[in-house]
């Protein structure tokens, strides 16, 4: 298939590229490259796609309107993965204007895209970041979603709506992935894994926010990339029994999905430390401080939607994912 891939100099954005292109898949790469964080490291993964049968790199910001008009035109993907936001809670307290350009303009070329250019599925990035203020674990895709906590969960929850929108009135077959803390071997600088190793190795202490009482489904980036794939394969289709009086959240009378996609094995961040250190050889020192605004102090995937449609097994522990980290840690960086 011809699939365009937006987000592809990212973490997920990249792996996902190479597994489409070594079953044979046709991508088309769009990505801005900009400098949330370092670009050295975006221009690393790219240059490990480029060259590779099936590759084309768009160097293009979602959130300009003509510019993405002109690579679906051009191109006519069959299918779309959208995964090219601004990502990060903790930023969006500072810089809310970029997460409405990227995540909510962006958003919306892209569903313009899939519409008018006939694409047969869009797949995008949603977050566990919009469960927000609910407390009730694990999270499901049954639960309300109406509270978030930070800008960031806002403009993922938006996305859904409007996903929504554009499958029920140009029955545009949607699903959105509720990611749960992603992390492995090309993982971002402004993660908790990649900062602690960087530290650690250094000598530095590590701010350690809830006191390290946070939780998080850790989820391997294999695991991601594979229900990713699993489930652009499976085109989201009407739920027949879907009824109004009682609507339920994650699917619709309209060809639109939402799932978790998490390890649903949550781990607490003082053990993720503790990982850390068995796999680096050293002692962090920490700093333990209270839980940050716009953070929740845990997430708990329910999974049980992905694995009936698409036998989606996460089968990677979280001491196995480390280890990964780390070892490419130290390739790439040598130290």
């Amino acid at each position: 298939m011809k699939i365009l891939v937006t987000g592809t100099a990212g973490f997920i954005g990249s792996h996902l590229a190479h597994r489409l292109l070594d079953r044979g898949d046709e991508v088309i790469g769009v990505d801005n490259v900009n400098d949330y964080y370092d670009v050295t490291l975006k221009e690393a993964r790219l240059a490990r796609l480029t060259g590779k049968p099936g590759f084309t790199e768009v160097r293009q910001d979602v959130a300009d309107r003509e510019a993405m008009e002109a690579v679906f035109r051009e191109h006519k993907p069959e299918r779309v993965v959208h995964l090219a936001a601004q990502a990060g809670v903790r930023y969006s307290l500072e810089n809310p204007h970029a997460y409405v350009d990227a995540n909510l303009v962006g958003f919306m070329n892209i569903l313009e895209g899939c519409r008018h250019n006939d694409v047969r599925h869009l797949v995008y990035a949603s977050s566990s970041s919009v469960y927000g203020a609910n407390e009730s674990m694990p999270f499901s895709v049954h639960d309300n979603v109406d509270h978030p906590l930070s800008l960031y969960a806002a403009s993922k929850k938006a996305n859904e709506l409007m996903a929504h929108t554009y499958s029920h009135l140009y029955n545009l077959p949607t699903t959105g992935l509720r990611f749960f803390t992603v992390y492995g071997p090309w993982g971002r600088p402004d993660m908790a894994l990649f900062i602690f190793t960087r530290k650690i190795l250094a000598g530095e202490p590590i701010d350690v926010f809830n006191h390290g009482q946070h939780k998080r489904d850790f989820t391997y980036i294999d695991d991601i990339v594979e229900g990713v794939i699993r489930t652009l394969d499976s085109v989201a289709c009407p739920n027949d029994e879907w009824s109004g009086a009682q609507p339920e959240p994650g699917t619709s009378k309209a060809p639109y999905r939402i799932y978790n996609i998490g390890s649903n094995n949550p781990v607490e961040l003082s053990r993720f430390i503790e990982i850390i250190e068995e796999r680096v050889g050293r002692k962090a020192q920490k700093n333990l401080l209270p839980l940050q605004p716009g953070d929740v102090p845990a997430t708990y995937a329910d999974v049980d939607a992905l694995i009936r449609d698409v036998d989606y097994k996460p089968s990677t522990t979280v001491e196995e994912g480390i280890a990964s980290f780390v070892d490419w840690y130290r390739d790439f960086y040598q130290v």
